[in-house]
């Protein structure tokens, strides 16, 4: 437990989430590459021991700030009346758009094993569309990864279709998930 002498020396007006949305938008600049703890605590203009009140390791840092993006995919609320169509479209375009907006998580995502909070509720999110979907939990891993490796190696590559082949592409997988779903047995 942290006491009062200890908490004094916290600098002004810092805290985690500061630290990691500053994280966040070095990470954007600069990219992984370009990360390092003194920078960012250059950009928050305090030492860089100070940023360790708050994180114990870089690592830790990149987890939360992978995280933190995760949290911008807007996730179907339960209960949605939107069919799983709708709802797989809408994760596959935000997370798409998450990509887009920091080009620097497909960097991180092969590196980190540890999952937050909003990175766990989007995969449970999936998951649960999927299950929606017809799909035994044999096969639901599978039809995840089919339509998010979709994105995240189109994205990756730089071989990103246009919209409207991105949009066919993804109704093409929907598509085959429903077929497989329709199959007895």
């Amino acid at each position: 437990m942290v006491g009062s002498a200890d908490r004094a020396k916290r600098p002004a007006g810092l805290d985690r989430e500061r630290v990691t949305s500053a994280a966040v938008r070095l990470l954007d600049a600069e990219g992984p590459a370009g990360f390092s703890m003194r920078r960012l605590a250059a950009e928050l203009d305090v030492t860089a021991m100070s940023v360790y009140w708050y994180v114990d390791t870089k690592d830790e840092l990149l987890v939360l700030a992978l995280d933190a993006v995760f949290g911008e995919v807007e996730l179907p609320r339960t209960g949605s009346a939107a069919g799983w169509r709708d709802r797989l479209r809408g994760l596959a375009t935000g997370y798409r758009a998450m990509l887009v907006r920091h080009p620097w998580v497909p960097a991180l995502l092969g590196n980190q094993v540890e999952a937050g909070p909003c990175s766990g509720a989007f995969a449970a999110c999936v998951r649960r569309v999927v299950a929606d979907a017809g799909i035994p939990a044999s096969g639901q891993v599978g039809a995840v990864s089919a339509v998010f490796r979709f994105v995240y190696g189109a994205h990756f590559a730089g071989a990103e279709p246009g919209e409207r082949d991105s949009e066919f592409a993804l109704e093409l997988l929907i598509a085959g998930i429903e077929a497989v779903a329709a199959r007895p047995g």
